[in-house]
């Protein structure tokens, strides 16, 4: 998404949810950001826009399988250990410009992200 960012617009704010410090100030070491971070220490957010926690079974499947085999293969051998809700389900938002909900994506599992051109469509889409 950062590098496609410019396509939402100068009228388009970008906000990224995070729910502790440690995995995401290793996270914004690798990966600078060019838009603010809020922090959901207690999941209120999280909850209110009805995420909540997958089954072992949604989390680890035959997709996360083929998702772990693939950072093997690029080379990545040093997996960290995870320090968070490896069962906690992604979402994705759109608020419109008046403040309610255009567009959401409650995903299946961790990693189960909409495409970058689907937000952008939903985004051109509510205003």
């Amino acid at each position: 998404m950062s590098e496609r960012i410019d396509e939402l617009g100068d009228d388009t704010d970008v906000v990224l949810i995070v729910f502790g410090d440690e995995p995401f100030e290793q996270y914004e070491a690798r990966n600078p950001l060019a838009f603010p971070i809020l922090r959901d220490l207690d999941r209120s957010v999280y909850r209110a826009y009805g995420l909540g926690r997958g089954s072992f079974t949604d989390v680890w499947n035959w997709a996360a399988v083929k998702k772990y085999a693939s950072i093997l293969r690029r080379g990545r051998r040093h997996l960290e250990r995870a320090t968070e809700d490896t069962r906690q389900l992604a979402g994705d938002f759109v608020i419109a410009p008046d403040g309610t909900l255009a567009w959401g994506y409650w995903g299946d599992g961790p990693a189960d992200r909409p495409s970058v051109d689907d937000v952008i469509a939903a985004v051109a889409a509510s205003r």
